[in-house]
């Protein structure tokens, strides 16, 4: 008989447990681009098994069209999207219910990028000099701020659109100058081709500091509790990635063994630094200062309350 009801709670114990793995939540994370060094804290969480101990089973979805993630999202067809800053005002203009609850990386990316040893030295150089784009609207006013703090307009540039071919169109000579070169990436591509880049930083020439990927979701599901568990295991992750930068390197190409080459191994330890080791927290004065510039660059009507697209989740 005692065996009879050992043999019972066993099979209880068994249950229970194997009820509660196959109960995890289920979350949706669609990506603003293909996985690359910038995805490392959520592919360490998932390597590492963090999501699964907060009780999430989360999926990351490459986009086939990076345009499309922010509808994807409010229209809830994906749980979580990364999204850029920049990006989330204009959208938030365009009536999309968007709203941001975390940070991935929390320092810009972007650039303004020239040859070391062409002839532009300064900003000031680039009068009269052609600048590749790939993307107007925020590159163009980012461009415009860091020129107006030397004395020069938009107008005294040209400006040509590379259609994403950034590098090759500078090596080229085709261009002057890039805007919209990620610095984790732009510099180790420009090295793996033989030359050696400089970069300006829009931080340090009148841009407001933003963050360049925020997580995002619809408004109607803020409240839902496996944002915050995601978040922690994100957070977990973050702090791995800064004690044992070579062992998540590791588990990442694990992961990603497509990616085992120098310029991502390379941008992996250059992207190390700027990841949020706090992404719940919101900076509400950071994205007011944020929201005035593209207020004033005439991006947005008018610079919205944080409340409107961003909270910070307890």
């Amino acid at each position: 008989m005692k065996a009879r009801f050992l043999a019972l709670l066993s099979a209880i114990f068994f249950l229970f447990n194997s009820g509660s793995s196959l109960a995890a939540d289920r979350l949706n994370v669609l990506l603003e681009w293909f996985v690359n060094p910038d995805h490392a804290p959520l592919v360490v969480a998932q390597q590492k098994g963090y999501f699964s101990e907060a009780g999430l089973e989360v999926t990351l979805i490459p986009p086939s069209d990076p345009s499309a993630v922010p509808r994807l999202v409010a229209t809830g067809q994906a749980d979580v999207g990364i999204h850029y800053q920049p990006n989330l005002y204009l959208d938030h203009a365009a009536g999309l219910q968007l709203v941001r609850f975390g940070t991935l990386v929390e320092t810009p990316l972007n650039t303004v990028t020239v040859l070391a040893d062409g002839p532009i030295k300064s900003l000031k150089d680039l009068k009269g000099k052609k600048i590749g784009f790939s993307v107007s609207g925020f590159e163009d006013a980012m461009l415009k701020r860091m020129l107006e703090r030397e004395g020069i307009s938009l107008s005294d540039v040209e400006l040509v659109n590379v259609n994403f071919s950034l590098s090759p169109s500078l090596i080229a000579g085709k261009v002057d100058a890039t805007i919209g070169g990620f610095r984790n990436f732009e510099m180790t591509q420009l090295r793996l081709e033989g030359q050696e880049g400089r970069a300006f930083f829009p931080e340090e020439h009148g841009v407001p500091i933003y963050d360049e990927l925020v997580f995002v979701t619809r408004k109607d599901l803020v409240s839902d509790s496996r944002l915050p568990r995601f978040l922690r295991a994100v957070e977990k992750a973050s702090v791995y990635l800064t004690n044992h930068p070579e062992e998540a390197l590791q588990l990442f190409l694990k992961a990603y063994p497509d990616l085992d080459n120098e310029l991502n191994r390379k941008a992996f330890t250059d992207t190390l630094p700027r990841f949020a080791k706090r992404p719940a927290a919101l900076d509400t004065a950071r994205y007011q200062r944020f929201g005035s510039f593209m207020a004033d660059s005439g991006l947005v009507a008018k610079a919205p309350e944080v409340s409107e697209l961003a909270v910070e989740l307890k």
